[in-house]
């Protein structure tokens, strides 16, 4: 008997290495897996979207990670918002990746029904901050100025980001660095995830440094915002939806611990996954040999199709502000404008019935253009006024 349970009691103690079961990133695989199916990942349950609202409709904070530029993966956000908001009028705010605390009183206006869409786009310098497609948020920030939600600008101003990427936090002025949160750069799994994106790419470790403090800078800058919101007056009472990209969410390690550092809240990580690839699409993904992480990547998981846009044409063209206007410095080959006959150096005056006073006027009106439009602009060559017209296709 004594022999028995030191055997047992050595087993308890280690000294037996237990087998690793299954995969900790996704516990129970799905059988036949959809789109549009919605998983709860810890039971690898198929569920539908009302049961998850009413699951975490009592979360401080519910993270919705993003493919930046699939629809599918933004209809997901914008379902979540309004299923939270039904669930919670007048008690819900939305924080974005997409815009800084610079920006606050711009997205303020926006919100309480002051400026219209070309306003709030030109006076937030959408197309110099972001640059993806508006209509991949217009969904979401429309549905908050109708009902009043609170959108909150979460990262860190471009000109911060450029500094930390290219100077080391201890190098940096005295002035810059009071500016900064605090870093935490000791977690394993944001520094294994930063070197595997970064491991595909010929750069020396400086450049690999720079990448890991501005991936740490974003994430420290967000976490801070978001506890500042949620602890100040207008913030107390609110629960959260956060938008932002899969890498600052998924598994926790990005925003989510690090808001909880500061500020111990419940919170749950929502995410999408593309089943559905087009082949055109495969060929841009990065070839990224992703780490294995001990812990699940989302607590609810939504399959989806990778999508196309259908707003928004490219001209294919740089163009530049100068005193006479907006002037085209290049034009890529085999692009709408070179079919159209557009070439460098033509100042470019007015599009359809838009006069373009700038780089802004003719950026709005082609991100509300469809593929198989045509746009006739007219323009200076030289002494020669000319009107053409550009034909876009998909």
């Amino acid at each position: 008997m004594y022999r028995l349970l030191l055997i047992i009691f050595l087993f308890l103690s280690g000294c037996a290495t237990p087998q690793l079961i299954g995969n900790p990133e996704f516990p129970y695989p799905l059988d036949q897996p959809k789109v549009d199916d919605l998983i709860h990942v810890q039971t690898g349950h198929r569920i539908n979207s009302a049961q998850m609202l009413d699951a975490i409709g009592s979360t401080r904070v519910v993270f919705v990670g993003e493919t930046h530029d699939n629809p599918a993966s933004h209809r997901f956000q914008l379902e979540v918002l309004q299923g939270l908001y039904q669930r919670n009028p007048g008690k819900l705010a939305l924080g974005m990746e997409m815009f800084t605390p610079e920006q606050q009183p711009v997205l303020d206006r926006w919100t309480t029904g002051k400026l219209t869409e070309k306003q709030f786009l030109r006076q937030v310098g959408w197309f110099k901050n972001w640059r993806m497609n508006y209509a991949f948020y217009r969904p979401l920030l429309e549905f908050c100025r109708a009902n009043k939600i609170p959108v909150i600008g979460l990262n860190a101003p471009k000109a911060l980001v450029r500094q930390v990427g290219r100077t080391p936090l201890a190098e940096l002025p005295p002035e810059i660095r009071s500016t900064l949160p605090e870093f935490d750069f000791s977690d394993p799994y944001q520094r294994a995830l930063a070197t595997s994106i970064y491991s595909g790419h010929s750069m020396g470790k400086a450049m690999s440094d720079g990448f890991l403090r501005v991936q740490t800078l974003w994430d420290e800058a967000m976490a801070q915002n978001l506890a500042d919101y949620l602890q100040s007056p207008a913030g107390q009472e609110r629960q959260m939806v956060v938008v932002a990209g899969g890498n600052h969410v998924r598994y926790g390690f990005g925003i989510p611990r690090r808001l909880h550092r500061r500020l111990p809240v419940s919170f749950l990580l929502l995410g999408s996954r593309e089943i559905e690839i087009p082949k055109e699409r495969e060929q841009q993904l990065m070839d990224v040999a992703m780490p294995k992480f001990p812990m699940r990547a989302w607590d609810y998981l939504k399959l989806t199709r990778y999508e196309k846009i259908t707003v928004g044409v490219k001209l294919g063209v740089g163009i530049k502000e100068k005193p006479q206007g907006v002037v085209v410095t290049a034009v890529l080959p085999g692009s709408a404008a070179e079919k159209a006959g557009i070439k460098k150096g033509d100042l470019l005056l007015k599009a359809e019935k838009t006069a373009l006073a700038n780089q802004f006027d003719l950026l709005y009106l082609l991100m509300n253009m469809h593929p198989k439009q045509n746009l006739h602009l007219d323009i200076q060559r030289g002494n020669e006024r000319l009107s053409l017209k550009v034909e876009f296709t998909d």
